[in-house]
């Protein structure tokens, strides 16, 4: 189909691709798909004609321009026929909230305006929500079409608040990333799921994704990790190592304020990892490993600062 066919990202009755392997829950299950983005017009046309040689089509694409208005961006938008929405105040946070509030699918999954989706992506990730109690599904991310054949077949599981390890693997990356996940909707009635303290554009530029699988894991949700579910997306986005190391410490004692149940396995997590242990478990984010790999001086450091930005920004504030 050519870009300009009206609404080529929605899926019609027949549009959707009922594969052997698809549970008829899921079959049955709408899906929309959320692109936030700000300024970055190219890339969002590129996911966006990825999107559009998905198997399974989705039901609905909107795409958030966290901006004060992009012409570019709603342009591409419409050609496309995704929905546009504004959201003016900068914060991934806020952005991806008003997309999980305006979808109107069962299933709402976030891809990065700079990655593209293999055509088999929504048909994978979409398999775990057969069952009901499965609030996030994750999937894998990988730097190149090469690397990604490779991922093929690699680490499926399930994770509860039933693991001891639950908190630690949920919060640290252990679950997977933002770039290439999908929510239940019903389940996120009731709270926010993405606290705007935290993400890109917010004082705290990074940890919202595994704060919200906290949030659901700890309301008795199970979250999957599927890394056949595969996007293509090599990030370019890094802070200065010292400035990451304040807001892990800071992210990490607002996890302690709001988990009392946990505070002793945060604590022995944190210990942990000043003492350079290795973790149990894979980490698909590498920022706090590139923390804790540095010097314990400049960690002792780093967590000083990260108390004090805690107090400021993240307690006296909240999302």
């Amino acid at each position: 189909m050519r870009p300009s066919e009206e609404g080529r990202l929605a899926a019609k009755p027949d549009d959707v691709s009922k594969g052997p392997n698809c549970p008829p829950s899921v079959i049955e299950s709408t899906a929309t798909i959320v692109i936030c983005t700000r300024y970055r017009s190219k890339e969002l046309r590129d996911c966006l004609n990825a999107i559009a040689r998905l198997r399974r089509v989705p039901d609905e694409v909107i795409v958030v321009d966290n901006s004060s208005g992009d012409r570019d961006t709603k342009a591409i938008a419409q050609e496309f026929g995704a929905r546009y929405l504004l959201e003016p105040t900068t914060g991934l946070s806020r952005a991806r909230n008003l997309g999980l509030s305006a979808a109107s699918s069962d299933i709402v999954a976030y891809i990065d305006d700079d990655a593209q989706p293999q055509e088999d992506w929504l048909t994978i990730l979409l398999r775990p929500f057969a069952d009901p109690n499965v609030g996030v599904v994750t999937g894998g991310t990988s730097p190149s079409i090469e690397i990604s054949a490779r991922q093929k077949g690699d680490v499926f599981y399930r994770l509860n608040s039933n693991d001891p390890h639950w908190l630690e693997i949920a919060a640290f990356g252990g679950l997977g990333i933002g770039t290439n996940m999908a929510l239940r909707k019903a389940l996120c009635v009731g709270w926010k799921v993405f606290d705007e303290r935290l993400g890109r554009g917010s004082p705290l530029e990074a940890m919202e994704e595994h704060h919200a699988f906290v949030g659901f894991l700890s309301r008795g949700y199970s979250a999957e990790r599927v890394a056949d579910a595969i996007v293509i997306h090599s990030s370019k986005y890094s802070l200065d190592v010292m400035r990451e190391a304040r807001n892990s410490m800071a992210y990490w004692l607002l996890l302690f304020e709001e988990n009392p149940g946990c505070r002793k396995e945060l604590v022995r997590f944190l210990i942990r990892r000043f003492r350079r242990k290795p973790l149990g478990w894979r980490r698909e984010s590498l920022e706090l490993g590139r923390v804790f790999s540095s010097g314990r001086v400049s960690l002792l450091k780093a967590g000083l600062a990260g108390l004090l930005f805690y107090l400021r920004c993240c307690k006296r504030v909240k999302g």
